[in-house]
């Protein structure tokens, strides 16, 4: 049995999206127990492995992360990332405040000796054959880095993949403004040379165009860099489903168009949906820790306690010690 702890107060849609999506995952697979943080009266559910766990307070969105993590240790979030330290539950899930869930991993949960910075990796969509999807990290955990992090970045990936989503020699590429080697600012240049001669299954430069297109299974970036990205396409989804949407509905000719690409239309909507690739896991951890998307709904909630349940039995973590210890 896999023990998940979950937020139940984070995110855009907490706590009533939280709640359903936990009722749901438990509903579909009996292998996990659910601890649910949250407000009293937030919780009006009722399954017997759900055990919902009152606190007194509650991260807000807009609350400074490191502050709020030391001075709100009764908040759902840190709790959740308790429950982890004190091995009460294998993986913990949070759609809440990103930068507290971070503070709270290194403050709560700890750093894996070693790793100097952790790292945020999201699974993107991708439009190739095998739809499998590509790791973009880091994705805001860190602004400012340096070569040795991004060389981390890779090898923490690299496991993460092998382990978590089945690519047996995942490929890495270096996110550049160019595919030459000596292309890019020093550190990328500094980095690319720490890749080169890493032992991983690195491709060399890689230019944004080619995020979507899935050419490689990794995507190493610094935090600034990988979260302008990633808002980028969320916001051009967006913005192009919008104006498919617009433009069937111009006219009664367009609207019957609709109607007889409805199913391809979905699809499309459906490879470019956040909520089926689950969440972010917080690489680097001594303890699985997940960010879950701020708009989460329960679908969203469902796919990351599949992804948390995953993390928990993988051995990722070990492996990433290991391989540090090897450095």
């Amino acid at each position: 049995m896999v023990k998940i702890a979950v937020d139940l107060m984070g995110g855009d849609n907490a706590p009533a999206e939280i709640e359903k999506g936990v009722l749901q995952a438990v509903e579909v697979d009996q292998s996990i127990e659910i601890l649910l943080f949250g407000l009293r009266g937030a919780y009006t559910g009722d399954h017997p492995r759900i055990q919902f766990i009152e606190v007194t307070e509650k991260i807000e969105s807009e609350d400074d992360p490191v502050r709020s993590v030391k001075r709100k240790k009764d908040s759902s979030l840190v709790r959740a990332c308790q429950a982890v330290k004190d091995k009460e539950a294998d993986a913990c899930i949070s759609a809440g405040n990103t930068g507290a869930l971070m503070s709270a991993g290194l403050f709560v949960v700890g750093r894996i000796k070693g790793i100097e910075r952790p790292a945020i990796g999201t699974l993107l969509p991708t439009t190739n054959a095998s739809g499998k999807g590509m790791m973009l990290l880091d994705m805001g955990a860190n602004v400012d880095n340096k070569p040795k992090h991004l060389h981390q970045f890779a090898l923490m990936a690299d496991i993460y993949m092998r382990d978590n989503e089945g690519r047996s020699n995942p490929t890495i590429g270096l996110v550049n403004n160019g595919s030459e080697e000596n292309k890019g600012s020093e550190m990328t240049k500094e980095t690319y040379k720490l890749l080169k001669d890493s032992g991983l299954n690195f491709t060399g430069n890689f230019e944004t165009r080619d995020i979507l297109t899935g050419n490689v299974d990794i995507a190493v970036t610094d935090g600034f860099t990988g979260n302008v990205i990633l808002k980028t396409i969320e916001g051009t989804a967006m913005a192009l489903m919008g104006e498919v949407k617009n433009a069937f509905l111009k006219n009664a000719k367009n609207k019957i168009a609709a109607l007889i690409l409805k199913k391809d239309v979905q699809s499309i909507r459906d490879l470019l949906d956040y909520r089926h690739y689950g969440g972010a896991p917080l690489l680097g951890l001594d303890g699985n820790v997940l960010k879950a998307h701020g708009s989460s709904d329960s679908t969203a909630i469902v796919s990351a306690i599949r992804q948390a349940k995953r993390m928990a039995q993988s051995d990722a973590i070990t492996k990433i010690k290991e391989s540090v210890g090897e450095e």
